[in-house]
């Protein structure tokens, strides 16, 4: 009966809508029955019919909240805002947390104004809430959609249980520069890994029923083309062609709409020519009218009063006219909605039915998610207590982040490690680092709340082994600036202070093994955070040359967010570990793998350079009219580089070693409307059980367009037993092959098709079928 008052107290001012809402009604608990979707528009049209035009335009509205909701407001800016809250002019708020603050944030909206339509509240919540996993790019590194998902379904479950409804996330944007700062928040250069990677985020978030009370709405983001920006500069321009924007870019946008994802984000940057925010033919023509997708379209921040500045829109009325008209419904801190959409429906330069259609989609993602039976549904201290920063959820944080890890070199089995083994030298500016760990949009975990490594490897090894810690040097010095908020404020290097390298010298002379914890600090990729040098910043370098001189038996423990150059370390040490942000459990599961207890198993989601002049890098290039591999080699790679990639997309290590056979297909000729199946025989061939990411690449030889020299179509991944053999299958059909054509359309053209089936993008097993009319 208390569901019942709660619904109640605040369905009845709705007055006639009562009747037509009918909120008690059993529903199917299948999220998108078409009973459901039914009720669901019968009580959106029955909502929509008693709105005013304030309100209405109020609920396109986005405001970012940090202000104490209890009042009194200490800006003219945040009182305007609580005004607009009390009046019901406000749809949406970020950046509002906790259950009090949220709760008292809901209570204003639904205690003061006319028609009390409750508040859906948002958060970056990119790679957890509170229990923080590693950074998207090195979550998408284990290759494992089971474990994706359920990272995403635990910070859905904190998220939710601290008072938030929705998440800026996942991020699908294809991305192939590692000079982009955001390319830690993807899955990296492949077109089929985002899609497959974003789709697990996308079911994590919502689950199979988006008013449970465990899951929130997801974002798919950002649409479209934010990863290709030139120059990797975040913000940039994108210039691409037709082709290019449907084959690369837009299937992991349209798998997320497929999969029922309930918003979607557009991006800061211009399409050739065409600002993202203002784009119609990609939100209204194609997003909500070829897709048929019913979510709503929220803009990235400010990004609709940024028309003005691309030189799109002459003042931010302008701006207004032409983002609703091109499908932005939610105005995220621009103020532009509210202020114009009014006068500019009253001088016909943007409609009643278009303004009635984005309100149409915001109501629909809240009744999704119940807040009309129950405003603070989300609203449970007990749960917050409870459900945020539990021992499961760490638990689960430490299992993503092991499979998360890429071993990339291991040269004389260095690794693992024995337990028993008698001296180690734990050094760098990231070993004993309890932040970094955390990475950049870090949700709400705490500052130096991570495991560092020193602390995992203190824990795991035995109690009879010496253990040898140096920093040697500090990566970063600190500044007042970066202090009050490192995220706006760049990092200053520390280029002078080596005083500590010595003494990092002598722990190494003295230890079996040296872990050299280096890489980049958290705050160097994420959102404005693009670099032209991806190497090793500081003074890293120079203590890496004094160990080496001292002690060669090193493994590197990179600690980074995007592709680092490792050309020269690659050619010094024997062994390296590519760690990213790993988290909360950062430290306990780079124990885990170093002393063996888990056999690594991931492979790049994005190619590793030589050089940061092969940017943008990625293994599916297309050919030139004078291949790379022919006799004019220098046409189209480089002089003074390998065309190349020193580690391929795909590529990853094991402390086993894996065998691949007889590659079979079932049959060598198919039409159009057939399938053929593709079989091959994994055996690990090593001692220690160990798990291993089965990939299919395809290429079409001959098309109406020029198509990449090989494009992964498949994965799956497998555990063997040492000496233990599996037959690994895939099916290949009309999905499998088309692409969007000279035609403009989605299609499988006839034709001869290579197939190759290995460990990464570089495999050579391969076999060849036609596909005829």
């Amino acid at each position: 009966m208390k569901f019942l008052t709660i619904s109640m107290k605040y369905i009845i001012p709705l007055c006639i809508a009562v009747a037509l809402f009918n909120y008690q009604n059993k529903e199917s608990v299948v999220n998108n029955s078409p009973k459901k979707e039914k009720n669901i528009e019968a009580k959106v049209d029955s909502v929509l019919a008693l709105m005013r035009v304030n309100e209405k335009i109020g609920q396109l509205v986005q405001y970012s909240g940090g202000w104490d909701a209890t009042g009194p407001s200490s800006s003219k800016g945040d009182q305007h805002k609580l005004d607009k809250l009390k009046k019901g002019e406000v749809g949406s708020m970020l950046n509002v947390s906790s259950v009090a603050t949220i709760k008292e944030t809901q209570r204003l909206v639904m205690e003061h104004s006319r028609l009390k339509i409750p508040l859906i509240f948002a958060f970056d919540v990119i790679h957890g809430y509170k229990t923080i996993f590693p950074i998207p790019l090195g979550e998408s590194a284990s290759w494992d959609l089971d474990i994706i998902k359920q990272s995403a379904a635990v910070a859905a479950k904190e998220s939710a249980a601290s008072g938030l409804n929705w998440t800026f996330a996942p991020m699908i944007d294809v991305s192939r520069d590692a000079r982009w700062g955001r390319v830690m928040e993807g899955a990296g250069e492949d077109t089929y890994l985002n899609a497959q990677i974003g789709v697990a985020r996308i079911k994590g978030f919502q689950g199979e029923d988006l008013s449970s009370v465990n899951t929130i709405a997801a974002c798919a983001k950002h649409f479209a083309g934010y990863g290709f920006g030139e120059a990797g500069r975040d913000y940039n321009t994108v210039s691409i062609g037709e082709y290019e924007l449907h084959n690369t870019i837009l299937p992991p946008f349209k798998a997320a709409a497929d999969a029922g994802v309930a918003t979607f984000m557009n991006s800061f940057n211009d399409v050739d020519g065409i600002p993202a925010t203002g784009h119609r033919g990609l939100q209204r023509d194609l997003l909500k009218e070829q897709w048929n997708w019913n979510g709503f379209v929220v803009s990235d921040w400010g990004s609709i009063g940024e028309m003005i500045a691309h030189g799109y829109a002459k003042d931010k009325k302008h701006a207004a006219q032409i983002a609703l008209n091109a499908g932005s419904d939610m105005d995220m801190e621009s103020y532009a909605y509210e202020a114009y959409l009014e006068d500019l429906l009253n001088e016909g330069k943007v409609t009643m039915s278009q303004l009635d259609d984005a309100v149409k989609r915001i109501l629909r993602i809240k009744f999704e998610l119940g807040l009309f039976d129950d405003p603070y549904k989300y609203c449970n201290e007990e749960r917050e207590k409870t459900e945020v920063y539990s021992k499961e959820n760490l638990e689960i944080a430490r299992d993503v982040a092991k499979k998360s890890i890429v071993l990339l070199k291991n040269n004389n089995n260095v690794l693992p490690l024995s337990k028993n083994i008698k001296s180690i030298a734990v050094i760098g500016p990231m070993a004993d680092d309890k932040n970094s760990p955390l990475g950049n949009w870090r949700g709400k975990g705490e500052y130096n709340s991570a495991v560092s490594l020193l602390e995992g490897i203190k824990a795991a090894a035995n109690k009879n082994t010496k253990i040898y810690y140096e920093k040697g040097i500090d990566l970063t010095i600190p500044t007042v600036e970066a202090g009050k908020n490192q995220f706006l404020h760049p990092l200053k290097f520390n280029t002078e202070d080596n005083a500590g390298i010595k003494k990092a010298v002598e722990a190494a002379k003295k230890a079996e093994v040296v872990l050299l914890a280096i890489g980049e600090d958290a705050y160097q990729t994420g959102e404005g955070r693009s670099q032209t040098n991806i190497g090793f910043f500081g003074l890293q370098n120079e203590l890496l040359d004094a160990i080496y001189k001292v002690n060669k038996n090193i493994v590197i423990v990179l600690s980074n967010g995007r592709p680092i150059d490792l050309s020269r370390v690659s050619k010094m040490v024997p062994s390296i570990l590519e760690c990213w942000h790993l988290g909360s459990q950062s430290g306990n599961a780079i124990a885990d793998v170093v002393f063996g207890d888990y056999n690594p198993s991931g492979k790049l989601p994005i190619s590793f350079p030589h050089s940061v002049g092969q940017e943008p890098l990625y293994y599916n290039q297309k050919n030139t009219g004078r291949p790379w591999n022919d006799k004019h080699v220098t046409y189209s790679g480089y002089q003074d580089a390998p065309k190349t990639a020193l580690y391929p997309f795909g590529f990853g290590l094991s402390y086993t070693n894996f065998s691949y056979s007889n590659l079979k297909l079932s049959a060598s000729e198919i039409n159009l409307n057939q399938e053929i199946q593709a079989s091959v025989t994994v055996t690990n061939t090593g001692k220690v059980v160990g798990e291993e990411v089965v990939q299919l690449y395809i290429r079409d030889l001959v098309a109406s367009i020029v198509r990449p020299i090989k494009e992964l179509k498949g994965f799956k991944k497998v555990v063997l037993e040492p000496g233990e053999s599996k037959t690994i299958s895939f099916t290949i059909n009309n999905k499998t092959l088309q692409f969007y054509s000279v035609n403009k359309k989605w299609e499988v053209e006839p034709g001869d098709f290579n197939l190759w089936v290995g460990g990464d993008s570089t495999t050579k097993l391969k076999k060849s079928f036609k596909v005829v009319e």
